[in-house]
């Protein structure tokens, strides 16, 4: 039975599976991972989800603030052996749900081209292309997505 517990970036499961991602994002990326990498800090995140199947972490994700109206998704991840499990879907539901709850309207996100099962799972939850934001515009290999809440 999956889990989900609302959590800050201090929990060790957390920091635990965002070093997993991070270890994927680097393979994936290549020579762009340290762009990246330094828009993906999680130090001081008040609004983190650790889903558990069996009490062993297979999920994450987190939201901040991006501005007063919208929430910013993070640090998506699954493990690979919880992937196509409903993990991804339960993780973000409860991350928009949790940003509704504290009166955001939207939630907006950043993804790489080069994750094409994340820019499915968020169109399929909903999330629409928008142009590229912030330190995002201009980035060829980047895709900002947003959902009204």
């Amino acid at each position: 039975m999956l889990r989900l517990v609302r959590t800050t970036s201090d929990n060790a499961d957390f920091r635990a599976l965002v070093q997993l991602l991070d270890q994927d994002l680097a393979h994936r990326d290549g020579a762009e991972h340290a762009f990246y990498a330094q828009f993906n800090k999680i130090d001081k995140i008040n609004h983190a989800v650790v889903a558990y199947q069996d009490d062993e972490p297979v999920g994450c994700g987190a939201i901040k603030e991006f501005d007063a109206n919208q929430m910013e998704v993070k640090r998506m991840f699954v493990q690979p052996a919880h992937r196509g499990t409903g993990v991804a879907p339960a993780l973000l539901a409860e991350l928009e749900g949790w940003a509704r709850e504290l009166g955001y309207a939207a939630c907006v996100l950043e993804t790489g081209k080069k994750q094409p099962e994340a820019i499915r799972l968020y169109q399929k939850s909903g999330y629409d292309f928008t142009p590229n934001y912030g330190q995002y515009i201009g980035v060829d290999n980047s895709v900002c997505l947003r959902k009204a809440l």
